[in-house]
């Protein structure tokens, strides 16, 4: 799987139990066998994308804030594939 995927799919474990989009974008992850953040990208519908925004602004502003730049550059790089 690809790393920044991995990173992704950790975020959207925590939204698993309250949102069905989240739940499904976590099984798309882990179904989908991803090689790519531009193939996951562009399998998402466009709710799918809006939520996953939200999350991923949130998720990399605490990884800004815990100083975990790995992170915060995996989630980044696909928050900047969502709208392209």
């Amino acid at each position: 799987m690809n790393q920044s995927l991995g990173y992704v799919q950790e975020i959207l474990s925590a939204h698993t139990e309250d949102s069905k989009v989240g739940m499904h974008i976590y099984n798309m992850i882990s179904d989908g066998n991803y090689e790519s953040g531009e193939q996951f990208v562009r399998d998402l519908s466009v709710g799918e994308s809006h939520y996953l925004n939200r999350v991923l602004q949130d998720a990399i502003a605490y990884s800004n804030q815990e100083q975990d730049e790995e992170r915060s550059r995996h989630l980044n790089e696909i928050y900047e594939l969502l709208f392209v």
